[in-house]
């Protein structure tokens, strides 16, 4: 983390922002980036201790806020779960749409990560999404169960490569560099998309 947020730090952001996104994290240099700020190496050292902790600045907040949509959509589904013998998968509550508004809010922090972030502790970001998505999904489906949602049995490694799929579909608008209308309009496809899709799988 950050150690001043003097005026030089903020000068070092944008520096760094602009290194990891014409560089990637692998090949950006801090030597660089020092420079282009008017410093010394040893100097922008004394604001961070690393190109990692460098990179994790830049793009925890937007991490961390995306974390949080994503818990909220997971409390309304939860909260919804009814235990007169249904439950719904079927995206009405727009997440896909949600997700990409908050993405695109934070754009070039998601570009950081789903592009430039080979090296880092964020090279994986979506597989770690994906695997999230799969605890969650599986969680809801034993709850339902227990409030007698009858839910079709389904295969553990097919589940795995059809959430691997939709978790991707929602990060490939920022890989193609789509515009946030044209993402949004995307995030309406996919929904519409997956929605019975996830019913049919599931049988519910």
């Amino acid at each position: 983390m950050p150690r001043d947020k003097s005026e030089n730090h903020e000068k070092i952001i944008e520096a760094a922002f602009e290194e990891f996104a014409r560089y990637g994290f692998e090949d950006a240099s801090m030597r660089r980036i020092a420079a282009a700020c008017g410093m010394s190496a040893s100097g922008l050292y004394k604001h961070f201790p690393g190109k990692e902790e460098m990179f994790a600045t830049l793009v925890k907040p937007a991490v961390d806020g995306l974390m949080d949509l994503y818990h909220e959509i997971e409390k309304e589904y939860f909260d919804d779960l009814s235990g007169e013998g249904k439950a719904d998968v079927s995206n009405s509550k727009g997440e896909m749409v949600r997700m990409t508004e908050y993405i695109y809010d934070h754009f070039k922090e998601f570009e950081l990560i789903i592009c430039k972030s080979k090296g880092s502790i964020y090279e994986n970001f979506k597989h770690d999404v994906a695997s999230l998505e799969e605890r969650v999904t599986l969680r809801y489906m034993e709850v339902a169960k227990e409030k007698g949602v009858r839910v079709k049995e389904f295969d553990i490694g097919e589940f795995h490569l059809l959430v691997t799929a939709s978790i991707e579909a929602l990060f490939q608008t920022v890989l193609h560099g789509f515009s946030k209308e044209k993402a949004l309009h995307f995030a309406e496809t996919v929904s519409s998309f997956y929605a019975p899709a996830w019913s049919a799988y599931f049988g519910i």
